[in-house]
């Protein structure tokens, strides 16, 4: 990574700067399409580094994309993804990488707080699942696309989800075809905060200000302690790729996947 001066970049799929003792990433559009670039990941993973190593930074706020299409852009993925360049093994390393970023998010050595908005598929709300505190506006609805494909959830959700709400409940939410909304993933616990969408970036930043008030010796061990269970992360993740790519690579795959895309250009 080119040296950034106040942990401020620009790049295709992420911008950072610092405001005080907080770094703000903010994603792009079309983040999980760009998944797919794999030297995207490293200058992602670079940042994360950089802000894990220097002492004047106390917390990290993600900020999800507000220009999300919901399900297309999860059927846009696979179409590319599955297009004759790109292979099983170009796929494995993609889902590596979410691997590695979830991994990185729950070890990582500071604070960090997820805000996001609008059409949330499951990869980005288990990118939020992730992460120490999730916010979300008023207009987020959370969907589960990856069922219409008989695929599974990226990311973790299966592992947090029965945390967070037990195996019954995340069974059903990991089955349903229903979307989620503010309003109801507050209330099962799926997110901490709900705001007008206006006030998310005011809000989530101020509630990462206020983490970061807190002793670093006590966030840095409580953050250790909850960790505990990420060999269980690590096993859980590496049995999301062999079930996704086992299904990915059937030949009546790519047809199920035309024909539920015709509306999708």
């Amino acid at each position: 990574m080119k040296k950034v001066s106040n942990f401020e970049v620009d790049y295709d799929f992420f911008s950072g700067r610092r405001e005080e003792d907080i770094v703000l990433i903010s994603f792009k559009e079309n983040l999980l399409q760009r998944t797919t670039h794999l030297d995207a990941k490293g200058l992602l993973f670079d940042y994360l580094e950089l802000v894990s190593k220097s002492d004047a930074i106390r917390g990290v706020l993600i900020i999800g994309s507000p220009k999300k299409i919901g399900r297309g852009e999860y059927i846009r993925f696979y179409r590319q993804v599955l297009q004759p360049e790109f292979d099983m093994r170009g796929l494995a390393r993609v889902y590596n990488a979410v691997n590695q970023f979830v991994l990185k998010m729950v070890d990582f050595n500071k604070i960090v707080v997820h805000a996001d908005s609008g059409k949330v598929i499951s990869f980005y709300m288990n990118i939020g699942l992730a992460c120490d505190y999730r916010i979300i506006g008023d207009n987020t609805v959370f969907q589960n696309p990856y069922l219409d494909l008989e695929l599974v959830p990226k990311g973790g959700g299966a592992f947090f989800l029965s945390r967070l709400l037990g195996f019954s409940k995340a069974s059903e939410l990991l089955l349903s075809n229903k979307d989620i909304t503010a309003e109801e993933a507050l209330r099962l616990g799926i997110v901490d905060k709900v705001v007008p969408a206006v006030e998310l970036n005011e809000a989530a930043l101020k509630i990462a200000k206020d983490f970061a008030r807190k002793p670093v010796g006590s966030v840095a061990g409580i953050k250790r302690l909850l960790s505990r269970c990420l060999k269980e992360l690590e096993d859980c993740l590496e049995c999301e790729n062999q079930v996704l790519l086992q299904t990915v690579s059937r030949s009546d795959f790519r047809k199920k996947l035309r024909e539920y895309t015709e509306g999708y250009h």
